[in-house]
């Protein structure tokens, strides 16, 4: 596989050539600007580029950690893959080969999506190494439909199809699904949802941790935050995580001694004007990395 690399001005951070290069780089930033199933409203597809934008105005240095993390890491940021006419099936096959490709130059790949589809993508090419995967989801929807307005790879059919893949699944954050979906949870002892309403139960995170098996990859819906924070995306919900509760998830579960092999931030739909969702999303792909031991 060809390795496109940005130029480091288009880089997450805009951090300078020798921090960004793919040889000295530990984390590597693909985007996937796929969109096909969008059923409210539409534009997910330039999410990645907004992000990575949005980065620029990060600070290198994280006062909480004391340190500038991208000179621990290095962070490579890759050009976007063009999906051409690829939908579907063959679409998600050109994401876990290229997701594939990345884990066995041994870097740790972040993924900047449009819609959640590209989540079964990347999940399989993460299944084909670790065998022992679990999947934590931070979102407003189950996403467990078998298939939506005839799409079995509807965004709102991901988990299922993640499901179907016999890995566990850690739901944080879910207000919105239908009863098909409650069901299917109720039936399962491989899914485990920590519902809106249940975020105030003092012990949540160590429910959602201890779910998990030790590999875990992370999946970030930006609709699992609270939209009076994070709100330029395609289906808004009421409720959702606060700042404070996100951070302090992914640093316990980063401290839990579990590893994290991977992570992504999709369903982030620019809005003319507003910059604070690609904004927190860049900070928090930022506060993540810092957090995890690599």
């Amino acid at each position: 596989m060809p390795i496109n690399i940005l130029d480091p001005k288009e880089n997450f951070l805009g951090i300078d050539k020798n921090s960004s290069s793919f040889e000295n780089s530990k984390i590597v930033i693909q985007s996937l600007p796929y969109e096909h199933t969008s059923s409210y409203q539409e534009g997910s597809k330039h999410g990645p580029k907004a992000i990575l934008e949005a980065s620029h105005y990060v600070e290198f240095y994280d006062a909480e950690l004391d340190k500038e993390t991208y000179k621990d890491l290095g962070i490579c940021s890759l050009e976007a893959i063009d999906f051409g006419k690829l939908v579907d099936a063959k679409a998600m096959e050109l994401i876990e080969q290229n997701t594939d490709a990345l884990i066995k130059e041994n870097k740790f790949v972040v993924s900047l999506g449009a819609e959640h589809t590209v989540t079964y993508g990347i999940v399989k090419a993460f299944a084909n190494k670790y065998k022992n995967l679990s999947v934590l989801q931070i979102d407003a929807h189950s996403d467990l439909r078998e298939e939506y307005e005839g799409n079995k790879y509807s965004h709102a059919s991901v988990m299922a199809r993640v499901n179907d893949l016999k890995i566990p699944i850690s739901q944080v954050g879910v207000r919105a699904q239908c009863k098909e979906e409650a069901e299917l949870i109720k039936s399962t002892n491989r899914i485990t949802t920590i519902y809106n309403h249940q975020l105030e139960d003092k012990n949540w995170i160590d429910e959602a941790i201890e779910s998990l098996s030790d590999e875990v990859y992370i999946t970030i819906d930006a609709d699992g935050f609270d939209p009076s924070l994070i709100s330029a995306v395609g289906t808004p919900e009421p409720g959702g995580l606060s700042w404070k509760q996100g951070l302090d998830l992914f640093r316990a579960l980063a401290h839990s001694g579990k590893k994290v092999v991977g992570f992504d931030v999709v369903e982030v739909l620019p809005k003319k004007g507003e910059i604070l969702t690609e904004y927190c999303m860049a900070q928090l792909i930022y506060k993540i990395l810092g957090y995890l031991k690599f």
